[in-house]
């Protein structure tokens, strides 16, 4: 069991859980989850709480392989309100910010969120990691080399496993050192990674335990998925949720999803099969 300190409320992962996602972008890989409006975010949100979701994970900016990055202003215009009018109507529910930028994290804490998100784990941001202890909330540490712009160039491994922890063991005392209390481990799946990476991860999610840090797989509708298969993103559910039966036998704690009710089923059939 974990238990994170949400800007003084408890959030407690005594079973999996499942964290939606709200892009609040028009250019996200997957052409199903974006949100162009603030009345598409509630309506959103609104289902994804309904249908089993903990936690909404809010972002404002593409992240897939080959994006280029927006700044931390534009991604502001885009987040800010959203996150301030899910957290209005829902005040009880936790919403995660997804950014690099530590400027767009503080906002977004003031406005409601309370956790931060950061694919790049403070590598792109120097100042991140910093405001995010000076914030005191959770913060998802994901594993990347590169930027998204430039992160496939870089999916070279002599053992991903080995490396992929290694990393998180050097980030994790970074963090503790900075005043970062509450860690959620992300190996970041399709991030500088090739399709034969992200299964050799899969398979062996069970290793990031001994980080004794909640973990998060986020495999969601990915390429991993669809060129494997031969489909498309839009025909990616399935796969996904075969996946994230995978990632639950070898002990992810979150899962990071487009499509909340298929989730939290594989979620409740994992937890009576286990038993």
């Amino acid at each position: 069991m974990f238990t994170l300190n949400c800007k003084g409320r408890l959030l407690i992962i005594d079973e999996p859980v499942i964290m939606g996602i709200i892009n609040v972008t028009p250019d996200s890989f997957y052409s199903g989850s974006r949100r162009s409006s603030i009345d598409d975010v509630l309506t959103q949100a609104d289902k994804m709480l309904a249908e089993g979701a903990t936690i909404l994970d809010i972002g404002g900016q593409s992240t897939r392989p080959g994006s280029e990055a927006i700044g931390a202003d534009t991604e502001m215009q885009r987040v800010i309100p959203a996150v301030e009018a899910v957290a209005i109507r829902y005040p009880h529910s936790y919403i995660s910010i997804d950014t690099y930028y530590a400027k767009v994290a503080a906002e977004a804490i003031v406005a409601g969120a309370c956790i931060v998100n950061d694919i790049s784990s403070g590598e792109i941001d120097p100042e991140m990691i910093k405001t995010v202890a000076s914030l005191h909330v959770p913060y998802v540490t994901m594993h990347m080399k590169g930027t998204p712009d430039t992160m496939q160039q870089h999916a070279q491994y002599e053992n991903v496993n080995r490396e992929v922890l290694d990393y998180f063991i050097k980030k994790t005392e970074q963090c503790r050192l900075a005043g970062i209390n509450d860690l959620i481990i992300d190996p970041g799946f399709g991030f500088a990674k090739t399709i034969q990476h992200n299964f050799t991860l899969l398979k062996n999610l069970h290793v990031f335990k001994m980080l004794q840090k909640p973990v998060l797989a986020g495999l969601s509708r990915k390429a991993t998925i669809y060129k494997t298969l031969g489909t498309s993103a839009d025909e990616a559910l399935n796969g996904t949720t075969v996946l994230n039966t995978i990632a639950l036998l070898n002990g992810a704690n979150i899962l990071r999803v487009h499509d909340v009710k298929e989730a939290k089923e594989a979620v409740k059939l994992i937890g009576a099969y286990s038993k």
